[in-house]
């Protein structure tokens, strides 16, 4: 049995409104020496599985199909082993 953690961030370029907004409250409050905030996504779900080589494809055909927009997403994951 495996752990994935998968991490979803808007690619380099790509508006980031939420971030924005974060970054405008953060300087509202006082802390006025933060650079910029990008937001994203942290995902964590685990497999039942034991061939970490299957659980690698089966993690990569769930972000390429449902998880991420690759047209404005990267992501990246970890693979923990549950004993």
């Amino acid at each position: 049995m495996f752990k994935v953690k998968i991490y979803i961030n808007l690619k380099e370029g790509v508006a980031d409104p939420q971030g924005a907004t974060i970054k405008h409250a953060l300087d509202s409050i006082g802390y006025q020496k933060i650079g910029k905030v990008k937001t994203g996504k942290y995902l964590q779900l685990e497999l039942d599985m034991h061939d970490k080589n299957k659980a690698r494809e089966q993690i990569e055909d769930m972000c390429q199909k449902i998880l991420v927009n690759p047209v404005i997403e990267n992501y990246e994951y970890q693979i923990e082993e549950i004993k």
